[in-house]
């Protein structure tokens, strides 16, 4: 499995070439943005519903843009 770079601010590259990385690296990175913007690491009873809807919307928005880049010359193995 590829080793994936750290960018500042602790955000990890989600692609090495053209390998994606896997789909609970891609919800856990989601998670931790929503948490860094949102400043709470686990939210209170009356806002986790709207919490837990950030992060499937940005894992989806995520997956998306990852499954759609193209990578001219990268390897596909």
């Amino acid at each position: 499995m590829a080793k994936f770079a750290v960018m500042c601010r602790s955000i990890k590259v989600l692609r090495e070439g053209a390998v994606a990385a896997p789909p609970d690296e891609i919800e856990a990175a989601a998670r931790q943005f929503v948490r860094k913007i949102s400043g709470f690491s686990k939210p209170a009873t009356h806002n986790e519903q709207v919490f837990e809807r950030a992060v499937l919307e940005i894992t989806t928005a995520s997956r998306d843009l990852l499954e759609g880049l193209e990578i001219r010359g990268a390897r596909t193995a």
